[in-house]
């Protein structure tokens, strides 16, 4: 077949087609089709190096010489459109994954999985929802009445120490431990994350103290 006339401006174009990561699926393929057959490739030796059948070459050939670029685009396909059941998916989401997947929240590729739908489809829909299944954080309400008093003391200090003093901020850290939450935890819902009590009880801990110099920025670790 003789070389593919292109039009002008879409050498550029196709090119940046070819190395984009954000156009649609196929896309990619269809521009370097195009490439090839523009610098003289037969249609047999562009079915080999794309990893097309020869017809399916011609076929993209000739959308192109129809309508340009836009001959790239997928064409509305026949039959009645698949309908998502958007509460059943965010209904699955809440509720959680069977024990056979080993893991407490969905991820939207198994959840995608586990419907038959595109992982697509069920991100867009948490998003719409305000659904964040892999997020969460932890809450605290305090009963003690000198609350501000004491953290008006502990800031005053680390601001304002006395004269010739060292200031030490110590806490520590139980990376290593086995805990239970004092209060049930609060499942993600749509517009919230999941949330857990701040307190918990300690089943055995192996206990990182650490001390930070307020004034050097130096860490002394046991």
């Amino acid at each position: 077949a003789p070389a593919l006339v292109l039009r002008e401006g879409d050498r550029e174009r196709l090119q940046a087609l070819t190395r984009s990561s954000t156009a649609p699926a196929g896309w990619a393929q269809r521009a370097r089709i195009v490439l090839l057959a523009a610098d003289g490739e037969s249609n047999t030796a562009i079915a080999g190096r794309v990893g097309v059948s020869r017809p399916t070459v011609i076929g993209w050939r000739e959308r192109y010489q129809a309508k340009g670029i836009a001959g790239l685009e997928d064409e509305p396909r026949s039959g009645r459109p698949r309908r998502i059941d958007r509460a059943k998916v965010i209904a699955s989401t809440l509720a959680p994954p069977p024990d056979r997947y080993g893991v407490r929240h969905w991820s939207s590729r198994l959840l995608a999985r586990y419907l038959r739908i595109s992982d697509h489809s069920v991100a867009t829909i948490w998003r719409e929802a305000g659904i964040q299944p892999w997020r969460a954080e932890s809450f605290r309400f305090s009963t003690d009445p000198e609350l501000e008093a004491k953290v008006v003391d502990v800031v005053g200090l680390s601001l304002d120490p006395p004269q010739n003093a060292v200031v030490l901020c110590c806490d520590e850290k139980s990376q290593i431990q086995a805990l239970d939450r004092t209060a049930p935890v609060l499942p993600t819902q749509p517009h919230l994350i999941e949330r857990r009590s701040n307190d918990y009880v300690r089943h055995g801990t192996t206990t990182l103290f650490a001390a930070l110099n307020i004034a050097t920025g130096k860490v002394t670790s046991r």
